[in-house]
């Protein structure tokens, strides 16, 4: 069993994450942290609460943490996920708070808790991680390993040169990148192969209300769905490499994060040549994409039948 510690921005795909990790069985969510990114904070802490309680996740402590970038404005995705975050969805209010305390904090201390044994993945803006590393610099040695969604080494999504949550705070992510672990990066290259097919949607329909009520609402508003492609659910990558590296070929590189570019601010400069300075990051590069469509559906049946 793999602990892991989700930091989010629920966000649609975060929600398909999540429930992915609450349905594999090789893997235990020992807590959440939010992020803004996707949506303001209140919002993807709301939605986390949601979910933790329509996804039956128990008593699993989830911690807000910062509600923006370390240094320079806010840049929020309410075109792609919606007003309330979760495109289509639309889940009961949560009943139980937030946990008293700061995300940064819930981190420092469930690694310190469990030194090695806890994997981090991160799939908002990496300020929370960053914010952790400053504060306790620790935390690089006690996480198992650390795993985020993010960057690429072609082009981004948000602008050109930028995926979003290198865009969303580039100085944390360049903190998070040069902090001395070896960060598994899983970007647009193999998430944007991650799509939501008429075929996919077809193996979700008979998951009952975790489909009805969650799976497709969300996985369907942004963006059309065909017999080919759809909508990519980019995070939930970061969650099944987690459960099953073998899912993904990573190849080691060196990465830096611009953050002064007039037009590349938030891009992942990439270098995969072997040379004097060691890699920092294994760089997601390819994805068993039908495995990786079987691994989902699989969890997220086993959580159907458990939701009931």
């Amino acid at each position: 069993m793999t602990k892991v510690l989700i930091d989010c921005d629920p966000g649609i795909d975060d929600a398909m994450a999540l429930a992915l990790a609450v349905g594999a069985p090789s893997l235990e969510v020992v807590a959440i942290t939010t992020v803004g990114g996707n949506a303001d904070l209140a919002v993807t802490t709301r939605n986390a609460l949601a979910l933790r309680e329509f996804l039956d996740l128990g008593d699993v402590p989830i911690a807000p943490g910062s509600p923006g970038a370390l240094l320079h404005p806010v840049v929020r995705a309410g075109h792609v996920h919606g007003p309330t975050g979760l495109g289509d969805a639309v889940l009961p209010e949560p009943v139980r708070a937030a946990s008293d305390g700061h995300a940064v904090d819930l981190i420092i201390d469930t690694l310190r808790a469990a030194p090695g044994e806890v994997t981090l993945i991160a799939i908002g803006p990496l300020t929370n991680v960053a914010l952790a590393v400053r504060k306790e610099p620790r935390v690089v040695a006690w996480a198992r390993d650390l795993v985020i969604m993010g960057g690429s080494y072609t082009r981004g999504n948000h602008n050109p040169a930028a995926e979003f949550n290198m865009l969303a705070d580039p100085e944390a992510a360049a903190i998070v990148f040069e902090s001395g672990w070896t960060v598994k990066m899983l970007g647009l290259d193999v998430t944007l192969t991650a799509v939501v097919t008429e075929q996919v949607l077809d193996r979700m329909r008979p998951l009952g209300r975790l489909a009805d009520d969650l799976l497709i609402p969300a996985a369907t508003c942004y963006g059309m769905v065909t017999a080919d492609g759809g909508p990519a659910i980019h995070d939930a990558c970061a969650v099944a490499y987690a459960l099953d590296p073998g899912l993904v070929t990573m190849t080691p590189a060196v990465v830096r994060v611009e953050t002064r570019g007039q037009y590349t601010r938030g891009m992942t400069v990439v270098d995969f040549r072997v040379g004097e300075e060691v890699p920092n990051a294994l760089v997601g590069t390819r994805l068993e994409v039908g495995r990786f469509w079987d691994t989902l559906l699989d969890a997220y049946g086993r959580l159907a039948e458990r939701l009931g």
